[in-house]
């Protein structure tokens, strides 16, 4: 299955108004913004959109809201993050209903699968859909880690065509490339390891941070896939306490308070999430607030 699967994806926030409603209007407002600064595609409903947080219409709703403001410009993508591969089925079918281009699925929720059960949900989702899919392999917060010999197994379901490696280990890319070539468009899925990803092969990158900086993303990701390193290092050491952010267990909550103070969006979350408090809160409010002072220009 052929791809244009490239460049820098936000995993972008789902917007609530102050009562926990759905924010439509202002989810497109933030995707516009984000196009504008040049993105090449979206990817909703994942963990920074809370996606277990929304109901299913829901879920359905913010995609159908994606797609239209994007109008066919860059693909939009959804999270598949459900308690079952058959749930996962069939929220697979209000995504093709809503018009998205692709998914990225993640292991189901809550239950802890080995490998060889992880494999077998996604060998199945892949088989229940025409929509090409990105695997979301995260063993840090999923508990489950698919081997670069796990995505040989998988290298003959055609549409499974992307992996978002998020191991945090910059080793496991050019294990990848040694294992099956170019077989997979491989996207970087931790901020703060983008240049050495970027570097040693991943095409894409599944920003958080772009939702807060989208031109500073954008042109970051840029510098490192034409080989300017040292122009992009400069550029990522200014990024680096912003990126450390994407890794914290409170990251949607961080991510979206760097988004308010940078008039991309609000803090608004849903429960149990809360608004940060306290030292959290200042130390958040800092690295915003010095990043801001010697932003670059891009």
């Amino acid at each position: 299955m052929s791809i244009d699967w490239q460049g820098v994806f936000p995993a972008l926030m789902t917007e609530f108004k102050d009562d926990g409603a759905l924010d439509l209007e202002a989810t497109q407002r933030h995707i516009q913004s984000c196009m504008d600064a040049g993105i090449e595609g979206l990817v909703m409903l994942g963990t920074l959109g809370e996606n277990p947080s929304l109901t299913q219409d829901e879920k359905e709703q913010v995609l159908r809201a994606a797609v239209e403001v994007t109008g066919g410009k860059i693909p939009v993508l959804t999270g598949v993050a459900e308690y079952t591969t058959a749930f996962g089925i069939e929220f697979v079918k209000r995504a093709e209903r809503a018009g998205c281009a692709g998914l990225m699925a993640l292991p189901c929720m809550v239950y802890q699968q080995d490998s060889r059960e992880a494999v077998t949900h996604f060998k199945t989702l892949a088989a229940a859909t025409d929509l090409p899919m990105m695997i979301y392999n995260n063993p840090v917060a999923y508990k489950v880690d698919l081997s670069p010999q796990d995505f040989a197994a998988l290298a003959d379901v055609e549409n499974i065509v992307a992996v978002k490696e998020s191991s945090h280990d910059s080793r496991r890319i050019t294990d990848m490339l040694n294992e099956v070539g170019d077989r997979y468009v491989i996207f970087c899925g931790v901020d703060d390891l983008v240049l050495e990803n970027a570097l040693f092969g991943a095409k894409g990158w599944v920003c958080g941070l772009v939702n807060s900086f989208p031109k500073e993303a954008v042109q970051l990701f840029k510098l490192a896939r034409e080989g300017k390193v040292e122009e992009a290092y400069e550029l990522y050491k200014w990024f680096m306490p912003l990126l450390h952010l994407d890794v914290d267990v409170k990251l949607v909550q961080m991510i979206k308070l760097a988004n308010q103070l940078t008039g991309e969006g609000s803090e608004n979350v849903r429960p149990p999430r809360l608004k940060l408090a306290g030292a959290e809160r200042v130390r958040v409010e800092q690295i915003v607030a010095q990043a801001l002072d010697t932003r670059p220009n891009v």
